[in-house]
Order: C-alpha cells, then sequence, then structure tokens
C-alpha cells in the first residue's frame, strides 16, 4: 500500500539543520524550507515494492508476477529458431578435429578481438619531426610527400596548432641552416640566438605544455655534412666533437626544451652532455640518447629535406653496422650508466628485433624513429595504388609498439592521430 507524509512548516524546522540521513547537515545537504507567510504542505507519496512490481509489464502486456508463475510452472516462451551458417556447397563432410585449444576462439568477433587487443597506440605515443628555416614560407620536400621546411614564425605554429587539435602534445626540431653559417667545426649548433634556441623560445611562449625535442649533433651545421668534426685525414674527432655537442646542448636547454637528443653517436657524449646539463643548473632536462642508430640507407629523403649529406665519406665509422644486434646491448649499458632517460633506436620498423632487445634489456623507456625512407615508401605505395596507405601506417606503427617502443618519432604523427581520433587521415 501506498503511504502519504505530510510536511507541515513545523516539521521543516524540525529537520532544518539535519543531513538528508538524520545528521548534522554538511555542505549542500541540509533540508532549507521555503520562506513567507503562506507555507504549504508538501505531500510525498511512497510507492510499496509491491505496487512498483505490478506497475511494470512485460511487452506482452503480462506481470513481472505472471512471467514468473510460468517460469515456476515450466511454461517457458519459445526460444528464436537456431539457424547454423551453411558450408558452400563442394564442401567435405568430416569429422571435426579433435582439438582441445582452438585459439580462433578469442578471435571470431571484434569485440572479443578489442577485449583481448595486447598492444594499444594512442597520439601520447606520438612524437611529431617538424624541420623549420628561416624563411617565411614552407617548403615542400619532394622525397616526401606532405612534409615541409615549415617557417619558423608561421608555418610551424600552424603545424603544432593542428597536431594538438588531435592530441600530439610532443614535437623533435630539425633545422636546415643557411650554408652560409655552416662550418668544419659547426659553432652555429650552440648560438643562443641561432634558429632552433629562437624557436624553442617561440613554441614555448605560445604552447608552454607542449614537449619539446631538440637533435643534438654537427651535421646540420657542418660544412662537412658529418655528425662531427673531421680531422684533415677524414677521421671524425670523437672528444673534440663531444665538447662542441655539450655546448649545443646547454644552449638548447637554455633556451627551454625538455629533452635534449644527441643523435650524433660519438663515445661519451651522454655523460659529458649529463654533467654539462647539470653543471648549468638544468637538472630537469632529459636525455633522449640514439643509442641504436644504424648506418642505414633508408636516411635518404631526410638528408634531402636539412641539404645535410656528407661532403666526402660515410658515417660507417660512428654509426652501427646494420648487421649487428648483440653490439647495441653495448650501447645499452653505456649510455643507462651515463645518465640517458630515454633509449631510442634508429631506424624503427627494420629493427624491430633490436627494439624488443633493448625492451628486454632496460627498464628506460624506448623510443623508435620511423625514419623518412619508411615513411616515403608507405606514401609512394599508397601514392601508386599498391597498398592501403592509411591501413599500412597505422599497423606499421602498432608493429613498433609491440616490439616494444613506448614513443615513435614519426612524419605520420598528425595524420596517425586524425585516424585514431575518428577523423579523415589529412
Amino acid at each position: 500500500m501506498a503511504s502519504t507524509v505530510s510536511f507541515s512548516p513545523a516539521n521543516v524546522q524540525m529537520l532544518q539543520g539535519r543531513s538528508c540521513h538524520g545528521h548534522a547537515a554538511f555542505g549542500g545537504c541540509s533540508a532549507v524550507p521555503r520562506t513567507g507567510p503562506r507555507m504549504r504542505s508538501v505531500a510525498v507519496r511512497v510507492s510499496s515494492e509491491q505496487e512498483a512490481a505490478q506497475a511494470v509489464r512485460a511487452p506482452s502486456g503480462r506481470t513481472i508476477e505472471e512471467c514468473e508463475a510460468d517460469a515456476v510452472a515450466g511454461r517457458f516462451p519459445a526460444p528464436p529458431p537456431l539457424v547454423r551458417p551453411k558450408a558452400p556447397e563442394g564442401t567435405p563432410q568430416i569429422r571435426p578435429l579433435d582439438l582441445t585449444k582452438r585459439p580462433r576462439r578469442n578471435r571470431r568477433s571484434p569485440a572479443l578481438r578489442a577485449a583481448f587487443q595486447e598492444t594499444t597506440i594512442s597520439p601520447a605515443n606520438l612524437v611529431l619531426p617538424l624541420f623549420i628555416h628561416e624563411g617565411e614560407d614552407d617548403a615542400p620536400i619532394g622525397a616526401m610527400p606532405g612534409c615541409y621546411r615549415l617557417g619558423w614564425r608561421h608555418g610551424l605554429l600552424d603545424e603544432v596548432y593542428k597536431s594538438r587539435d588531435v592530441g600530439v602534445n610532443s614535437f623533435v626540431l630539425f633545422p636546415k641552416v643557411p650554408d652560409a653559417l655552416k662550418s668544419q667545426s659547426g659553432d652555429e649548433a650552440y648560438n643562443d640566438n641561432g634558429l632552433v634556441p629562437r624557436t624553442i623560445r617561440l613554441l614555448k611562449d605560445k604552447f608552454p605544455d607542449i614537449v619539446v625535442y631538440t637533435d643534438v649533433a654537427l651535421d646540420p651545421y657542418s660544412s662537412d655534412g658529418h655528425d662531427g668534426i673531421v680531422r684533415e685525414d677524414g677521421v671524425i674527432m670523437n672528444d673534440e666533437t663531444v665538447y662542441q655537442l655539450c655546448k649545443q646542448a646547454v644552449s638548447q636547454a637554455r633556451a627551454g626544451a625538455d629533452v635534449v637528443s644527441p643523435s650524433d653517436m660519438m663515445d661519451g657524449r651522454v655523460g659529458a652532455i649529463r654533467a654539462a646539463l647539470d653543471a648549468e643548473g638544468f637538472h630537469d632536462v632529459s636525455i633522449m640518447s640514439y643509442t641504436a642508430k644504424y648506418a642505414s640507407s633508408f636516411y635518404g629523403p631526410f638528408r634531402e629535406a636539412l641539404d645535410s649529406n656528407p661532403r666526402f665519406g660515410d658515417k660507417k665509422t660512428y654509426q652501427m653496422n646494420p648487421a649487428n644486434y648483440r653490439e647495441a646491448l653495448l650501447e645499452t649499458a653505456a649510455d643507462e650508466a651515463e645518465g640517458a632517460d630515454i633509449l631510442l633506436v634508429k631506424p624503427g620498423l627494420p629493427y624491430l628485433d633490436v627494439i624488443r632487445l633493448l625492451r628486454d634489456n632496460s627498464a628506460l623507456p624506448i623510443a623508435a624513429y620511423q625514419v623518412s625512407g619508411e615513411y616515403s615508401m608507405i606514401k609512394a605505395g599508397g601514392a601508386l595504388n599498391m597498398i592501403d596507405e592509411e591501413k599500412v601506417m597505422m599497423e606499421s606503427l602498432m608493429c613498433l609498439r609491440r616490439a616494444g617502443a613506448d614513443i615513435i618519432l614519426t612524419y605520420f604523427a598528425r595524420q596517425a592521430a586524425n585516424v585514431l581520433c575518428g577523423m579523415r587521415s589529412n
């Protein structure tokens, strides 16, 4: 039976100062009476569970009690007919295999596949490399469709804004330095008013919450096109190069860089850079070391983008031999001991085994660089309708994650983030 409780002004005054549980009121839980001379009593109808149940009827018009009575009596509604899909004509009639385990059971529907997916990817895992130059206009890079040398004051800001809109908040800068500023010792690398420091300060002013990675190497600033200082006999000088790299890293940190990334592959540079940063008070600036950077042929389009091809020779005396695997463990141990915060493998997809090797042997975050050659091959295959560009792009990134990469440096970052956000990839 329903009961009615009347609330008169006296009742409300009695409840005032009490909470909805009968205790002293806290915050917005107290009963507050209406003001005014004419306060009407309020009737609250409290329905019993029995009346509520009777009010709920099945689609057939029968009550819950009637349905339950039928179930107790064994009168069940007829289920929909079970229809088994037919096999095509010519399918052999066989006895099912005696299998205890059938892994395909967990793949038979989209919901199950999503539930058991082991690897995921989100825009937060992506770092977008950005090419910058002194010009006002954005210049397309022929070997990398969709990529540009961005004007540092305008085009760059537009690209960062669009990327942040789809969840990409990490960026790494690569400068196209005018030839007139290049030298054999690469002194422009640590000019506090150079292109990279100016760009960092601008980005941090406009987007203070983004993560800015920088490249620490001499090749964009070297008239010889090498990552280090070249002796007259063609030898890349290690320790003298490290001295320059320390000044470069400090200059970038002074401008506001969050992560400095030595990509030069000189011995001992991580420890030296860590000491130089700490000596200048930049204890919170991280180091992402290019731990396993191979002397790869996949870098071609990148060097076109920065006009940084070696003037002579190659980089095989400091970058790793693509045939080597265990050597990556030596580089990993050295970089960890010297204070690296993130370990990077470059290139990415052709070196999944090395990514897994570092993942299994280090507790540090692992980064993978999906390099320009990987990007351009996927773009070219898509343009020729040989592959589905979007699906191959997403698969390649997922494979890098599955191998053990926590973050991926990729020119696909914004395009992939659009896909992950359910937007059209462009």
